[in-house]
């Protein structure tokens, strides 16, 4: 065979020798089937339940129900709530309002216009309670109440307040680090008095930021800890180091109480966190609430969003 003849490459191994068997071409590979579409994620949304049995209910706050006329909760919040709320005007609006314990601020924003959905705990899932060493494991609170009996019974609370008023309310239960994106965009986040129960308030709040399109309503317990607004106005005449917004860790390792508080929360520190995250226009409403028949000293940090988020946007740190 002379060299013009030879082929432009060599198959590997050199040419193949007296007897060898021409290569055999693979088949055609057959197409593989198309993948079955992956399964839609499962709504966030609890299915309703119905709860007629009053004596199964706990509420957290006084209300008038339809049929049951008026419950008593630890909270009445009936003649100030507007305050609690911010004076926000809710008509027309998409609203999250977590903490919702037994739905009474959720029913109150329906009433207002608003479109609501409720976030909160359930019994699969437990309060953050301080881990005090001393009590290690026990969920028993401060006044003597069991979360874990209680938190079923707020929920029931809940569902027989939502049929007794007709609501139209929807409900998902989590924790606050862990408020799901399958919500979706919300105009107005409220947090009622909630964040003194959480280990990081920041992360709380940034978890449920992103989705919120304009406004965010934070209500906290006043406390010993702060100011009166006279003596928080001649504070500002103190050097800057000394007027720096501030909160206060509430359990006593001396005694183990309170294992539901972490934080008493200034309101210039939640203007300030609001402000990191993209609510940088913020007033502050001073009010009273009745609890356990006493008025109780409260303000809201009402915020509005100026700096654009991204949509599904996360910020601050996850909790595994």
């Amino acid at each position: 065979m002379s060299a013009g003849s030879l082929p432009q490459q060599l198959p590997s191994g050199g040419l193949p020798g007296p007897g060898t068997p021409a290569p055999v071409s693979a088949p055609p590979s057959t197409p593989a089937p198309p993948s079955a579409p992956a399964p839609a994620p499962a709504p966030p949304y609890a299915p309703p339940r119905s709860v007629t049995d009053l004596g199964a209910c706990f509420f957290y706050h006084s209300m008038d129900l339809p049929g049951f006329g008026e419950v008593t909760g630890e909270w009445d919040l009936r003649p100030g709530v507007a305050d609690y709320l911010g004076r926000v005007d809710f008509a027309g609006k998409r609203v999250l309002e977590l903490g919702t314990a037994d739905g009474f601020l959720t029913f109150e924003i329906e009433k207002a216009g608003g479109e609501v959905v409720s976030y909160d705990l359930d019994s699969a899932r437990s309060l953050d309670l301080v881990p005090f060493a001393r009590r290690r494991g026990s969920p028993v609170g401060s006044s003597g109440v069991d979360f874990a009996e209680l938190i079923p019974r707020m929920n029931d609370a809940y569902w027989l307040a939502h049929a007794a008023l007709e609501s139209s309310a929807r409900i998902v239960y989590g924790d606050v680090y862990s408020v799901p994106d399958a919500i979706g965009p919300v105009d107005v986040a409220v947090f009622g008095t909630i964040l003194l129960h959480t280990r990081d308030p920041f992360a709380a709040l940034a978890r449920s930021l992103p989705m919120v399109r304009e406004t965010v309503v934070v209500t906290e317990d006043h406390g010993r800890f702060l100011l009166p607004e006279v003596l928080g106005r001649l504070r500002q005449r103190l050097p800057r180091a000394l007027r720096r917004p501030g909160m206060r860790f509430i359990p006593d390792w001396r005694t183990s109480t309170e294992p539901e508080g972490w934080w008493r929360l200034s309101p210039e520190l939640l203007q300030a966190f609001l402000g990191v995250l993209g609510f940088e226009a913020s007033v502050v409403i001073r009010h009273a609430q009745l609890y356990r028949g006493a008025p109780r000293q409260m303000f809201t940090v009402v915020a509005h969003r100026t700096v654009a988020g991204e949509p599904g946007e996360r910020t601050g740190r996850e909790h595994g």
